[in-house]
């Protein structure tokens, strides 16, 4: 019978999902990997195959805290509420590892590359835009929005508004909680 593992897998796609985070693809070595999961080489690679394997297993785990974060402040603010707070908290997540989006982060790192993990992280950035997206028809449906309005082009731009928050948070000398109301303020005007 096969041993059992001496370690919880989710807690180490954590560990690892915070360095990438931090240090990118390319800035994280599998020394860096094996220290930060406390992991020999042979049984990193039986846990997870390979460095790219990992890699995508943290941005599915990155994507879906990101999904399970919105829905729930979906269902205890409504829609409208959702996408006004929205942007304070992402850039006030103290457990955050960094404060730029992951996916965002991988698309413009790994692209020039043509590593297939770009096309991954772009698919997880269409999904966020989706969610995005019913968030601003909802909003729509309890007439705190227009009817006029297209959702997508909403989601598009606020995911965008988004990105460029996240990025301004890593900047010093940037106010982004002034940059989180001026986007929640925008959102009045709609």
């Amino acid at each position: 019978m096969p041993r059992r593992p001496a370690y919880d897998r989710d807690v180490l796609i954590d560990r690892a999902r915070d360095i990438f985070w931090q240090q990118g693809w390319a800035g994280t070595s599998l020394k860096d990997l094996e220290a930060v999961l406390n992991m020999k080489p042979g049984s990193f690679y039986a846990a997870f195959g390979s460095k790219d394997a990992l890699f995508e297993l943290a941005l599915e785990k990155y994507a879906a805290d990101g999904a399970n974060r919105l829905l729930q402040l979906a269902e205890e603010q409504g829609a409208f509420e959702t996408l006004k707070q929205y942007p304070r908290l992402v850039i006030e997540n103290g457990a955050a590892a960094a404060k730029a989006c992951m996916l965002a982060k991988t698309v413009l790192e790994l692209r020039a590359r043509e590593h297939a993990l770009a096309e991954r992280a772009n698919a997880l950035l269409l999904e966020a835009e989706a969610r995005f997206a019913d968030l601003f028809r909802a909003a729509q449906a309890s007439g705190d929005i227009q009817a006029g309005h297209d959702p997508k082009a909403l989601a598009r731009r606020y995911q965008s508004d988004l990105i460029g928050l996240r990025i301004s948070a890593e900047r010093d000398g940037v106010d982004a909680p002034a940059i989180a109301g001026e986007i929640a303020q925008s959102l009045d005007r709609l």
